[in-house]
C-alpha cells in the first residue's frame, strides 16, 4: 500500500475511527467546559484549571504512547493494537465525563478527564502515524490526511446532530440531556469503527528498529527546523480553534442572539470546512502545502473581524459567517499532519529509525497545549473582565467576550502565517527525501543478500 493512489474505499474504511475522534473533540471543547462551569456548578475559573490540568497530563502521556508504538510493534503490526486497547478507556471514561450524577467536584472531573486523554491520546496518535505510513508519496500524503480529516469533521455534525434535536424539544434538564446524549454517541460508535477498520485495512509489516542511544534519539529532534517551525503553528492553531469553541455558545446566545440555533449553525461550520477539503488540497497540490497553510492563515486574518457585523437575531448573516470560517477548519489539520510525515522523513534519514509515532505524539501535544493554554486563559480572561457564565452580565462585559472572540483567531493566524512563511520542504524537498532514503534501503537489503565471504 505504498506505491500506488489508495482506492477510496479503502481510504474510507481506514478513516472510520476518525468520526468518534471528532465526534469526542468537540464536546470537550463546545460543551463541557460550558456544562461543568455553569449547570455542575463548578464555575469558570475551576473548570478553566481543570481542563488545563488535563491537557498537560498529554505532556507525558503523549511523548510515552509515541516512543511505545514505535519500539513495540505486535503480530497485528505498529499500530493495530493501540487502536484496540484505547476502545474499553474512551468507552468507560466517555460515559463517567458526560453522564455524570450530581453533584460532583473538581477532582471527579480532573481525575475522569485524565482517563479519557489516555484514551483520546491512544486512539488519535496511532491512527494518525498509520496514516502517515500508508504512502511516502508528498501529494498522496495529503489525499490520506484530507480523507481522514473529512471523517474527522463528518464525526462533528453527526454528533451535533443530537444536542441540536434535544435543543428543538427544549426538555427540562437541555444541558444535561445533550452532553449524555453525546456521550453515548461515542460509546456505541467508537467500538464499530475500529472493527471495520482492523477487518478491511491490512498494515504494512514493521521494519525492525536500530537501537540508539538517548542522546542519538534526542538531539536531531532539536536540530530539526522544520519540526520547530510545523510544532509552533500547530500550538497557535490549537490555541486559535480551542478559544473560538470555549466561546461559541456564550458567543451565539449573548452577543449573535441566535442561542436557540447554536448547535445547528455550528453544523453549517463544520459542513463548510468538509466542502473547502478538496478545494484545499487541489490548491496545495499546485503551490504546496505550507504555502496553502499561509493562504488559510492570512485568510483569517482578514476574514474574521467580518463576525463584527453579525446583526443581532439574524441567522442567516450568522449561518453565512459561520460556513466561510469553516475554509480554515480542515485547512491546518490536513496540511499539519501531511507536513509531519514530510519532517519525519528529515528524521528517519538523520538517525535511520522510523520514529512515525513519536513525530505524531508531538504534533498533537503541541494542538492539545494550544487547547489547554486557550482554555485556561480565555475563561480566565472572561473572569477579569466580569463575564458571569451563569447570569445577566453587563454591556461592557459581553462586548469584552466578543472582542476576545474574534481576537484570539487574528492574533494567532497572523503569526501562524509568519512562522510557516519560510517552511523548508516542498515537493521539491521531499521527493529527494525519498530518493536518498529508497537509497539507503537498496544499500540495506544488498548488503544483509551478500554472501558473508564477498568483500
Amino acid at each position: 500500500m505504498n506505491g500506488h493512489r489508495l482506492s477510496p474505499w479503502r481510504l474510507a474504511a481506514f478513516s472510520g475511527p476518525a468520526i468518534p475522534i471528532g465526534a469526542l473533540g468537540l464536546p470537550i471543547g463546545v460543551y463541557l467546559p460550558h456544562f461543568y462551569a455553569g449547570p455542575m456548578g463548578l464555575g469558570l475559573a475551576a473548570v478553566g484549571t481543570i481542563f488545563m490540568l488535563a491537557r498537560f497530563w498529554d505532556v507525558f502521556t503523549d511523548p510515552a504512547m509515541g516512543v511505545l508504538s514505535d519500539k513495540f510493534p505486535s503480530r497485528w503490526g505498529r499500530r493495530r493494537h493501540w487502536l484496540v486497547l484505547s476502545v474499553p478507556i474512551l468507552m468507560l471514561s466517555a460515559y463517567m465525563v458526560f453522564s455524570p450524577t450530581a453533584p460532583v467536584g473538581p477532582v471527579y472531573l480532573l481525575a475522569w478527564m485524565f482517563f479519557l486523554y489516555i484514551g483520546w491520546t491512544l486512539l488519535t496518535l496511532s491512527h494518525m502515524a498509520w496514516a502517515a505510513e500508508l504512502s511516502d508519496d508528498y501529494n498522496e500524503r495529503s489525499r490520506i490526511q484530507g480523507y481522514r480529516e473529512a471523517f474527522q469533521l463528518l464525526g462533528v455534525p453527526l454528533v451535533l446532530l443530537l444536542p441540536a434535536a434535544i435543543e428543538w424539544m427544549a426538555p427540562e434538564n437541555v444541558d444535561a440531556a445533550r452532553v449524555a446524549a453525546m456521550g453515548w454517541f461515542i460509546i456505541i460508535v467508537l467500538p464499530v469503527a475500529i472493527a471495520l477498520n482492523l477487518w478491511l485495512v491490512p498494515e504494512r509489516k514493521a521494519k525492525p528498529q536500530a537501537h540508539a542511544s538517548f542522546l542519538a534519539q534526542v538531539l536531531p529532534l532539536f536540530r530539526n527546523v522544520p519540526l520547530r517551525r510545523l510544532l509552533a503553528a500547530d500550538f497557535l492553531s490549537g490555541f486559535a480553534g480551542a478559544a473560538l469553541a470555549s466561546m461559541y455558545i456564550y458567543e451565539a446566545t449573548l452577543v449573535w442572539g441566535v442561542g436557540s440555533w447554536a448547535s445547528l449553525l455550528l453544523l453549517l461550520y463544520f459542513f463548510g470546512g468538509i466542502a473547502f477539503i478538496p478545494v484545499i488540497l487541489r490548491i496545495s497540490y499546485r503551490i504546496g502545502k505550507h504555502r496553502t497553510v499561509v493562504l488559510a492563515a492570512l485568510f483569517n486574518v482578514f476574514f474574521a473581524p467580518v463576525i463584527f457585523l453579525i446583526p443581532h437575531g439574524n441567522v442567516w448573516a450568522a449561518a453565512a459567517v459561520l460556513v466561510f470560517l469553516g475554509v480554515n477548519v480542515g485547512t491546518t489539520t490536513t496540511l499539519y499532519r501531511s507536513m509531519m510525515a514530510d519532517v519525519a522523513d528529515i528524521d528517519e534519514l538523520d538517525t535511520g529509525q522510523k520514529r512515525t509515532g513519536l513525530f505524531y505524539a508531538l504534533l498533537t501535544l503541541t494542538q492539545k497545549m494550544g487547547g489547554a493554554v486557550a482554555v485556561g486563559v480565555v475563561f480566565w480572561t472572561l473572569a477579569l473582565i466580569g463575564f458571569n457564565p451563569q447570569g445577566e452580565n453587563a454591556p461592557g462585559a459581553v462586548f469584552g467576550l466578543s472582542i476576545v472572540f474574534v481576537a484570539a483567531p487574528v492574533l494567532c493566524n497572523a503569526l501562524v502565517a509568519a512562522i510557516v512563511w519560510f517552511y523548508p520542504i516542498g515537493l521539491k524537498e521531499q521527493s529527494e527525501l525519498r530518493r536518498r532514503l529508497d537509497e539507503r534501503f537498496t544499500e540495506e537489503v544488498e548488503q544483509t543478500e551478500r554472501p558473508p565471504n564477498m568483500p
